[in-house]
């Protein structure tokens, strides 16, 4: 299985000094020499970690492949056709929210992802939605459009009880096989850590997971070479 580390905490770091360090450019080479697969970032509409700016560098460096989160409007649309990184996940975005709360409800807001797929297709982009693990969402990706999905994890990764524990996860199962019988690259994250990854790995039709905070966590206290190294080697099957 492959690994997409999300490096936004790096930038997040940096950015509670307005700093130049940490450099999540730097971070991102770390990353990839340590077994990355890709590298993932959020360009938020606030700025609040990653900018800009570090999408285009990041463009010019990640030697893997770069996946760019971004809510579906014109604005980010335009930088990203500009930019051109390889994907982009769609994602919902709300201003005061302390991460992604859930998944993007592609059946609400259908026309615009659809323009918003378009156009980014025309450019050669990738695009992913990032959608809660429900089937009619999954379908719904797949009449917009989109070449993949992301499934949302945080509802089986939070769960508190073993029960609520084994529905989580047969909603991600479900939504993971009727995506691959769509011919959806499948893709999961939110929430992974190291200590519950191991039944998501399972799952033979998820190709790769996107992974940060966990990971960056680790870092501070063993490197994020380290860290992305561990992590790389529980995605084994």
């Amino acid at each position: 299985m492959k690994l997409s580390v999300n490096i936004d905490h790096i930038a997040t770091l940096r950015e509670a000094r307005k700093a130049k360090e940490p450099d999540p450019i730097f971070a991102a080479s770390i990353a990839e020499l340590a077994g990355a697969d890709g590298i993932t970032v959020h360009l938020r509409a606030d700025r609040r970690h990653i900018q800009e700016r570090d999408v285009e560098m990041l463009k010019e460096t990640v030697k893997t492949k770069l996946n760019v989160e971004m809510a579906a409007n014109l604005s980010m649309i335009e930088i990203m056709a500009s930019i051109q990184p390889f994907q982009v996940t769609l994602v919902p975005e709300k201003p005061n929210e302390v991460t992604t709360e859930g998944g993007l409800d592609v059946i609400l807001n259908e026309g615009a992802i659809r323009q918003a797929i378009s156009r980014l297709n025309s450019h050669n982009i990738k695009v992913s939605i990032f959608v809660d693990p429900q089937l009619d969402q999954i379908k719904a990706s797949h009449k917009v459009g989109a070449q993949a999905i992301e499934i949302n994890t945080n509802s089986y990764a939070i769960s508190k009880s073993e029960k609520t524990t084994k529905e989580a996860l047969k909603a991600v199962i479900d939504s993971a096989n009727l995506g691959r019988k769509l011919n959806l690259d499948v893709l999961a994250g939110h929430a992974l850590n190291y200590m519950n990854i191991k039944p998501i790995v399972k799952i033979e039709e998820i190709e790769e997971l996107n992974i940060g905070h966990s990971i960056i966590a680790r870092a501070v206290f063993c490197g994020l070479e380290s860290a992305v190294r561990e992590m790389k080697s529980l995605l084994e099957r």
